[in-house]
């Protein structure tokens, strides 16, 4: 079925020639390879290999300068499974654009297809913070669907949007993310950033569970200079957190509140960094568990949570259009002391 899908969608880009013979075709297309291992063995968090890869195949109609089509194809596989793509589905977004501006209905852009990404620590899907949201969802989820806003200025870098994860029905409740990422220039080499997000539970056609919210937000500034050969940037973060497992039984209602700092220097393909988090109650769906107060075991930990981290970060172009990341990164948790190295590709193809 979205095999069959898929094709009908790009037929429905192709014919709109019968309309409008000013426009042009592009086909595209986006591989996202990776490898990610962490060897944990915490209190919070558990080791895993994800190895895999993503991508999207895609035909875009350019109607005029503001408006776009594009009709296509996304899967992903994991390797060592029984099917080479174990999620597929179509593809197909409607694009308009007014300046810096751009507004997404369908298939929205997430960190996947970027080739800026400087290191791990920025690899979540929305460039949110680790807590607020993993890294590892831009190897498990599949493509998000739903709205987005972005622009791009040299004063303002935004990003907004809401994704559906799963409609309401008999069995279960409806499940969707939404989301807010700014950051805005204040001064040379200084801008003001700005994070917002939310999982939520719910649905009023059927209730046949609780409803839920699962909530972060975060303030802080970002500096950032070149003294060459060196480019150092620094960043910190105010983080607070609001978990209702269910709206109907406030006493479950958990209120946290974090600090996350980050300090980082690049020459050349060479990034390195270090986060310092510390934080109370943080609960939050979607976020990275080393840096919050769930323990594996479902239960929650009852004090200060500590959390650093050290990367070393290559990058790697051979080609145009080609993008590789090679880090390792060293983590304390608590007590603990584990490592993890991954390895991501990213291919753009145009014609």
């Amino acid at each position: 079925m979205p095999y069959r899908t898929s094709t009908l969608l790009l037929l429905m880009v192709l014919s709109t020639s019968v309309a409008a013979r000013a426009q042009t075709y592009s086909a595209g297309a986006d591989l996202f390879f990776y490898g990610d291992n962490t060897e944990f063995a915490n209190p919070f968090r558990e080791g895993e290999t994800l190895m895999g890869i993503s991508g999207r195949i895609f035909v875009e109609a350019t109607l005029n300068d503001a408006v776009k089509i594009r009709g296509g194809f996304f899967g992903r596989g994991r390797f060592g499974a029984h099917e080479f793509l174990d999620h597929a589905e179509p593809l197909i977004a409607l694009e308009l654009s007014r300046g810096a501006s751009r507004f997404i209905f369908g298939s929205l852009e997430t960190v996947e297809w970027r080739h800026d990404v400087r290191g791990p620590d920025q690899e979540t899907l929305h460039r949110l913070l680790p807590p607020i949201q993993h890294e590892s969802l831009a190897f498990a989820r599949g493509q998000e669907m739903g709205l987005q806003w972005l622009v791009a200025s040299p004063r303002l870098d935004q990003d907004a949007w809401i994704n559906w994860q799963r409609l309401n029905t008999s069995e279960r409740r409806e499940r969707f993310d939404a989301g807010y990422r700014a950051s805005l220039k204040i001064a040379t080499g200084t801008h003001l950033q700005g994070q917002w997000h939310v999982v939520h539970e719910g649905g009023q056609q059927f209730n046949n569970g609780a409803v839920s919210d699962s909530q972060a937000a975060a303030v802080g500034l970002e500096w950032s200079r070149s003294v060459r050969p060196w480019r150092v940037t620094v960043d910190a973060h105010a983080v607070v957190t609001q978990d209702v497992p269910d709206r109907e039984q406030s006493a479950r209602t958990k209120a946290g509140v974090g600090l996350f700092s980050r300090g980082a220097v690049e020459r050349g393909a060479w990034r390195a960094h270090m986060i310092v988090w510390r934080g109370r109650d943080t609960l939050k769906a979607e976020g990275d568990t080393n840096y919050l107060a769930l323990r594996s075991d479902g239960s929650v930990f009852r004090n200060v949570r500590d959390y650093g981290e050290f990367g070393l970060t290559r990058h790697f172009r051979p080609a145009a259009g080609v993008h590789v990341l090679a880090a390792f990164r060293l983590h304390r948790v608590e007590a603990d002391y584990e490592y993890s190295y991954r390895i991501v590709g990213r291919v753009r193809l145009r014609h």
